[in-house]
């Protein structure tokens, strides 16, 4: 954390000053944002989310140790106000084929195809794909899998961020991936699933 960062901590804290809160929102507001960005679906309510893990932020700064980064629990934070609003929304919609635009179809199935060898030129509809079969997750499962394989942070990180345990993170990316690839499968379209 910069000195900058530390003064302004220190300013709210023994103040409540209003130029230190907007030092700490102006310097956090990128990573907070990210964070919302990444965890919800569609862009939605990015705004008013980010505002309130800033209103939680200051509510319980008076709970921040110094010694610990504040990015990691600004991070905490953020990570804990999308998860709250994601439960409270229940969002968990269900994707079906027909939901799918032509080339995320073509991309499930290069995908059914050969998992390893996708062609390049699907790469922007794959990762639609993706955007919207995490959509379908808990919560929980969409959290550790942005983590682990989008922002690639790693066991240690995520359960610090978390506060998880290390075996938790792992199981909950198992099971995650698991319901994951399930989500993927029951895509498959009629005539495939009708081969099988």
């Amino acid at each position: 954390m910069t000195t900058q960062l530390q003064n302004a901590v220190a300013s709210w804290l023994e103040s409540r000053s209003e130029e230190a809160a907007r030092v700490l929102v102006d310097a956090l507001y990128p990573q907070v944002i990210a964070i919302v960005r990444r965890h919800l679906p569609f862009r939605m309510d990015e705004e008013d989310l980010a505002q309130e893990v800033f209103a939680r932020f200051f509510a319980g700064l008076h709970r921040y140790d110094p010694r610990r980064p504040l990015e990691n629990w600004v991070s905490r934070v953020a990570l804990n106000v999308c998860r709250d609003h994601l439960r409270r929304r229940a969002c968990r919609p269900e994707l079906r084929w027909a939901d799918l635009a032509e080339g995320e179809q073509r991309a499930v199935e290069a995908v059914l195809r050969s998992p390893e060898t996708a062609p390049d030129e699907l790469a922007d509809d794959a990762r639609e794909l993706l955007s919207k079969l995490l959509d379908t997750l808990p919560a929980d499962d969409r959290l550790v899998l942005i983590l682990l394989h989008v922002e690639e942070k790693s066991v240690d990180e995520i359960a610090a961020i978390t506060g998880w345990s290390r075996a938790l993170v792992k199981v909950r990316a198992f099971r995650a991936r698991r319901r994951l690839r399930k989500a993927l499968l029951a895509l498959e379209p009629q005539e495939q699933q009708n081969k099988l």
